[in-house]
Formats: C-alpha cells, structure tokens, sequence
C-alpha cells in the first residue's frame, strides 16, 4: 500500500509538472515575441529616422520644380492666348517722335510740334480715329524697348505693367511735366512739356519707349483701351545736344550741323579757313563752285553725296535776291541758284539761253556771290507775278 501511493504521489507529481511546462514554455514564446516586436520597431523607427532628410529634400525639390513650371506656364505673355483681354479701342501718337532725343529737352513730334494722342475704333482690322462719350484720362509712362508686341499687338494690361521703367533709386521721376497726367475729349488730346530727367543708358536694351494708358482705376465703363507705344529710341544726356545735327538743317546753322561733319573736325577746320560757316554758306559754295567744295573737304564720294542730301533739306524761306548787268537781271535764291532771268526787261527761261547768254549769266551768278552782302533783296512774289504779266 505505502509503495502503491508513493507510486500515485510520484504520478500526480509528474503531471503536475506536465501541466505546468506548456503554460512556462506559453509564457518564454510570449516574452520573445514582445521583445523581437521591440527590437523590429526600434529598427523601424531608425531606419524612418534615416530616410527622413533624404524624402524631405526629394519632396522639396519636387515642390519647386512644381512652382517654377507653374510660374513659366502663367507667365503673362503678350500674346497669351488664355484669359485674353478683348479691346476695340486702342491710344495711338497721331505722329513719329523727333528724334534724337536729349534730357532736358523738351519731346516733340517730327514737325517740332507738341506730341498728341488719340483715339482709335480697331474694330473689322481698321483703325478709325473714333471718340467716347466721356472723359478718359490717360497717363504718360516709360516702357523698356525689349516690350514684345508681337504680331496681332494684343497684350495684356498686366504685361504692358510689368514692363513699366521707373526712375533709379534717388533719382526724380523719369519723365516730368504739366502734361504727365492728361485728360482726353472727343478722342484727342495735346501733350506738351514732357522731358526725361536721366538717359537710357542703365537699362540692358540702351532704349526706352514712351507710352499712354488710361490712368489705372478711372472710370471707362468696363471698356479696355489698349495703350499706345512709340518705336523705340536712346535718350542721351543734353550735353551731346551741343553736338547734334539738325533735321532739317537751318540756313544760319553752323556748318557742323550737317551730317559727316564734326564740330572742331578736320572738315570743319577746311571749311572755317575758307570762310565757309554756315549752312547757307556751304549751299552756295555748291551751287556755285561744286568742284573748290570737293577741293577743300576731301571727303569720298559717299560722304560728300550725304552731306549734301542733308543740306539739301534745308527750308531756303522766302528771301530772293536780284543783280543787274548790262540788258540782263538775275533773280537768286538764299543759295544763290537762278530763279529768274530778265533780258532787256523780257523774261526768258534758262533753258531759253543760248551759249553766250547762258555765260553772261554765269558770270553775274559768279559776282553775286563773291558780293553777296551788297545784294539788293526783293520780294519774289510780286516779281514773280510782274514776270509772269510781262510773258503774256
């Protein structure tokens, strides 16, 4: 009996044992499971923790890859075709600016008139000068040459903005005058007074172009007027103005005026020794002694054939001078080319004139201008229309 419980205490014992091996091996597995979840999740974090800067500056990067695209795309263009303003008016310089163009100075047309703007219906590709039934006023502004106005010129508003120059920092504003700020009636206007105050030197294309807009915010009704543009041009300091040439030239200008001769130059220099100051003095010496002119400028043919179109330009007025000699009268020009020719008081065309007569009148021609301040000057409207009696 003792050894059969022994022997149940021993089996009891065992499977006590066998119960509690499952539950310790449940309770290991469980613990490594926890601990390899630990150490899976420290290596996680590390390697998130690793990557992190790489994928912040592959995102970054993307971003602005993104933003720049976008900016290029949305970029206003002149000739954008998307989110176009439609204009049927547009501001237009009714005549070319005068050019060259000095600070200081004030801006005028090509006939040395003050500039004027209007108003244009462009409506069936026909631009028709047109008016609006209320006041517009319209700015005067300074546009950068490299303006792309592209083939149909439809830019937008926002474009021609963005295109505006503005004075350099501490200088006064670009352009200046009464007239900066203008207002249009009947669709034109006269604007006078305006001169630059700095030159066109600064900015990359050398040029600048002036312009008009409607004043930003005035009243047009909705109405979008497109703004008006000159061709380009340089503005230089007014001191080069001391040395510009004049188009067209005047009769009592210095001789340095004209094209190809240079104040104080070698041709200057030629000219000044032989007497020759001025332009009315430099058109006679041609008219009269082509050859003695080429003699003392010694210039190629080329030049020479340009100086002379310049000079030729030149408004000769309404003075006419007369000499007498023997049964002839000669009627002269500023420049002391014949305009009349009287024979014993009957007047003849020079291409009347036979070759002896022709030579009477060469010579008096000759003695007129080595006399020319003696001359006797006349009025060639009556004697032109005494003449023309005395021919019927």
């Amino acid at each position: 009996m003792a050894a059969k419980r022994l022997l149940d205490v021993d089996e009891s014992s065992s499977h006590e044992k066998d119960c509690r091996e499952p539950k310790r091996r449940r309770s290991t597995s469980s613990i490594a499971a926890v601990i390899g979840e630990v150490a899976r999740m420290r290596s996680l974090q590390s390697l998130c923790s690793a990557l992190e800067p790489m994928l912040r500056r592959v995102v970054n990067e993307e971003v602005e890859k993104g933003f720049t695209q976008r900016a290029r795309i949305s970029r206003p263009l002149p000739l954008q075709i998307q989110a176009q303003e439609p204009s049927n008016f547009e501001l237009c310089f009714a005549k070319k600016l005068s050019l060259p163009v000095f600070t200081v100075s004030i801006l005028e047309d090509e006939y040395n008139n003050p500039l004027q703007l209007i108003l244009l219906d462009t409506r069936g590709n026909q631009r028709v000068r047109t008016t609006l039934p209320y006041p517009i006023k319209i700015e005067i502004v300074v546009v950068d040459a490299e303006f792309a106005r592209g083939e149909c010129e439809n830019w937008t508003s926002e474009y021609f903005d963005s295109r505006i120059v503005k004075e350099r920092t501490g200088k006064r504003p670009l352009i200046t005058g009464d007239d900066v700020v203008v207002t249009m009636r009947d669709g034109c206007v006269s604007i006078g007074g305006l001169t630059f105050t700095d030159n066109s030197s600064w900015i990359r294309s050398r040029k600048f172009i002036l312009a008009a807009r409607v004043v930003p915010g005035s009243i047009c009704h909705g109405i979008r007027i497109r703004e008006a543009l000159t061709e380009s041009f340089s503005v230089k300091d007014h001191r080069g103005e001391l040395y510009k040439k004049h188009h067209p030239p005047l009769l009592n200008d210095e001789v340095w005026r004209l094209e190809k001769i240079g104040k104080e130059g070698v041709f200057h220099k030629r000219l000044t020794i032989e007497g020759v100051n001025t332009v009315q003095d430099f058109m006679k010496l041609w008219v009269v002694e082509p050859t003695r002119l080429r003699t003392i400028l010694e210039m190629s043919d080329r030049m020479f054939e340009l100086t002379i179109k310049h000079a030729k330009d030149c408004d000769l007025g309404n003075k006419h001078y007369m000499v007498r000699g023997g049964y002839y009268t000669v009627f002269l020009n500023p420049i002391c080319q014949v305009v009349g020719v009287t024979l014993n008081g009957f007047p003849y065309s020079t291409n009347d004139l036979n070759g002896v007569q022709m030579g009477h009148v060469e010579n008096l021609v000759k003695n007129a201008y080595a006399h020319w301040g003696s001359l006797e000057e006349v009025d060639w409207f009556v004697q032109e229309n005494s003449l023309l009696q005395n021919t019927n």
